[in-house]
């Protein structure tokens, strides 16, 4: 029997995962939920998967809860700055306990992206590939819950402020990421080494069906009923615009970083990967958008 597990099992994709898979028939004893607190994985435990303590920044908690396990999903941590250290102490625990694949929740277009926030999972992109364990990157597009989490004040304000231009997002929701993550740990493409016997790396770009912010409005606008727009300006107005609002000259520069990166297409993919792994189409903007509203 094949035991899986995860990292950041109490987050909103780890949890999303765990459930996945046991949905889809994995025994719960062979499903392995790693969490800092496990107190907070009681809901798990009570559907009968192994709750083990993992702690990113205690490696001594890693290889224990890594025993046995065969497959992995690492999913990516929280505190910028820290993720290269954190995940390289999961990585090296996850071979001295002899996991045979590693999955890693990265970034789209890892390779060639100006995105802010990819330096770090490009990094761990690179110590995943020289751990010489079997790989496979998740690559994964926008949450479609980083717009709807702000619906009510997107409809409040009657407008969505930007400087992404006519580039357009591949988002998802986190449900379809968790399935695609499932899918991936179950399948068995990345089971054998190649022939040259170099551990082999699986990529798969996931993003659902791509939409401008201008789209985004009006599909907020269609479901809601109430008039919504897209107003853009230049990186440097968004980024005046956010301290205005309160953040603080390095925050307002990194999110108006990434609107620049969303323009340049950074997070827009052609990829049919996730629906793919999903076995049907992703899950389309304006159902999340009603699903947020009700």
């Amino acid at each position: 029997m094949t035991t899986y597990a995860v990292t950041g099992a109490t987050g909103h994709l780890g949890r999303l995962v765990v459930q996945e898979l046991l949905s889809r028939g994995v025994p719960a004893a062979d499903v392995v939920a790693i969490a800092r607190t496990p107190e907070k994985a009681a809901d798990l435990a009570e559907l009968g998967a192994q709750v083990r303590e993992g702690d990113y920044d205690r490696p001594e908690t890693l290889t224990t809860a890594l025993a046995g396990v065969q497959r992995l999903l690492l999913v990516s941590g929280s505190e910028p700055g820290a993720r290269v250290k954190q995940h390289t102490a999961v990585i090296d625990a996850a071979k001295a306990a002899g996991v045979e694949r590693i999955a890693y929740t990265s970034i789209l277009n890892a390779d060639d992206t100006t995105n802010p926030l990819a330096g770090e999972h490009q990094a761990t992109e690179q110590v995943l590939r020289a751990s010489g364990v079997p790989v496979t990157l998740l690559r994964n597009g926008w949450y479609t819950e980083n717009y709807t989490a702000r619906l009510a004040e997107f409809v409040e304000r009657g407008e969505i402020v930007g400087a992404t231009g006519d580039g357009k997002v591949s988002a998802a929701p986190r449900a379809d990421y968790a399935g695609a993550a499932a899918a991936a740990l179950l399948a068995d493409d990345a089971a054998a080494g190649s022939a040259d016997g170099a551990a082999p790396v699986v990529v798969h770009e996931l993003g659902g069906s791509a939409f401008t912010f201008t789209e985004l409005a009006a599909t907020i606008s269609e479901v809601t009923g109430a008039p919504v727009a897209y107003r853009d300006l230049t990186v440097e107005a968004f980024a005046a615009d956010l301290q205005q609002a309160g953040l603080d000259a390095g925050t307002a520069g990194f999110v108006a970083g990434i609107d620049a990166s969303i323009a340049a297409g950074d997070l827009q993919t052609d990829s049919d990967d996730l629906d793919r792994l999903l076995g049907r189409p992703a899950t389309p903007l304006a159902d999340v958008v009603r699903a947020a509203r009700g």
